[in-house]
């Protein structure tokens, strides 16, 4: 079963459409969703959650229509937002007072292991949070009921190096299970080429492209060449080129380049970057 399916989902505002966007993330798998803020991102985590009504398409979770079982699937699903949802009142030990009420599965042994390790302090109100403080808060939220799926939208955002990589580790543990899945929106892009198992990148509302990591890797490369060079490349073989004072850059299909010619590995930033690029 996979952990999560969407088929042209579709949802239109003045000036912005997400347009017919399809991808599956399958089960025990890490997906990261990449984009420019104002691409899509958020918007496509809302209508996975049922948060906002979608035009068309349809979103499956674990199996189930979100729109008819969101509450059954609540309790296998771990939700850090942009903006941590936590009323500003409350303390770190409040919080877990709640949470014990909301979930059945809830393990207070494992968010107090939690929130010793972000050094989180426990009496000092969400208001008084650093935007770093309440991703922590809201990450370690999600891990304590054992969901089955993590939605993280713009989650490491706020979150100096050191702790970000920190929360990569937990997310990569976290997938250890066969059973679970993390889909992961962020614009930092290099800890999503750390974590993730397949890459979707989406611009303007528009899937560019969804593959996996390793094969988006192994498929692409670049070439720094001359203009004199960059004319002996075969057509199917330039992706995406970009004119500099030195001479080209040019995103490669592999499998294309005449051999003897210096292909160099690509980062999935380099990728992402280009390819937007060209689709402006």
């Amino acid at each position: 079963m996979n952990a999560l399916e969407i088929k042209n989902l579709t949802k239109s505002y003045p000036g912005y459409r997400l347009d017919n966007l399809t991808l599956t993330l399958p089960s025990g798998c890490i997906m990261g969703l990449i984009g420019e803020n104002g691409a899509g991102k958020s918007t496509t985590v809302k209508l996975i959650l049922d948060m906002i009504r979608k035009d068309s398409g349809t979103v499956t979770i674990l199996g189930k229509d979100n729109t008819e079982s969101i509450e059954l699937i609540k309790e296998d699903i771990g939700v850090v937002l942009d903006e941590v949802g936590i009323p500003e009142c409350l303390t770190v030990e409040q919080v877990q007072n709640v949470m014990k009420h909301t979930f059945r599965r809830w393990d207070e042994a494992e968010f107090r292991r939690l929130i010793a390790e972000f050094a989180l302090p426990t009496n000092k109100q969400f208001k008084d949070f650093s935007r770093g403080m309440k991703m922590k808060l809201g990450i370690a939220i999600a891990l304590s009921h054992h969901a089955k799926l993590l939605i993280l939208d713009e989650a490491t955002s706020g979150l100096d190096p050191v702790v970000r990589d920190e929360v990569v580790d937990m997310l990569y543990d976290f997938t250890r299970a066969e059973d679970h899945s993390i889909l992961i929106s962020s614009h930092i892009v290099s800890d999503l080429e750390k974590l993730c198992d397949y890459i979707a990148f989406i611009h303007k509302g528009k899937l560019l492209l969804c593959e996996e990591k390793d094969q988006l890797l192994s498929e692409y490369g670049i070439i720094h060449c001359s203009a004199e060079e960059y004319q002996l490349l075969p057509g199917d073989a330039v992706k995406y080129r970009k004119q500099n004072p030195y001479g080209v850059d040019v995103i490669v299909k592999r499998s294309a380049v005449p051999v003897g010619m210096r292909v160099s590995p690509i980062s999935i930033e380099e990728l992402f970057v280009y390819m937007v690029k060209e689709a402006r």
